[in-house]
């Protein structure tokens, strides 16, 4: 999950362009040791436009699942923006 939020928190991001980011990021997460599944979603409500029509990912616009299976030990992890501590939480679900 970190690698997941740090690579791409940042990253340029519109309404336009949220699906082809949301693919780009399970693709890329999925090539990683162990991942079995990855399902990665952008609040586009969150987005927000800069003048150039464009803005940026931020960490609480990221809802991802992740199944790992190591060895045959299966866990799902979670990264989900939790609004009462106002902060993009990951946690093993």
């Amino acid at each position: 999950m970190g690698a997941l939020y740090h690579q791409f928190v940042g990253a340029p991001v519109s309404s336009t362009t949220a699906a082809s980011l949301e693919k780009a990021m399970q693709e890329s997460i999925s090539l990683q040791p162990y991942v079995r599944e990855v399902e990665v979603k952008i609040d586009r409500d969150m987005l927000a436009a800069n003048v150039f029509g464009y803005g940026e990912l931020e960490g609480r616009m990221i809802d991802a699942h992740v199944v790992i299976d190591y060895q045959g030990e299966i866990v799902t992890a979670r990264l989900q923006y939790d609004r009462e501590k106002d902060y993009p939480l990951m946690s093993l679900i």
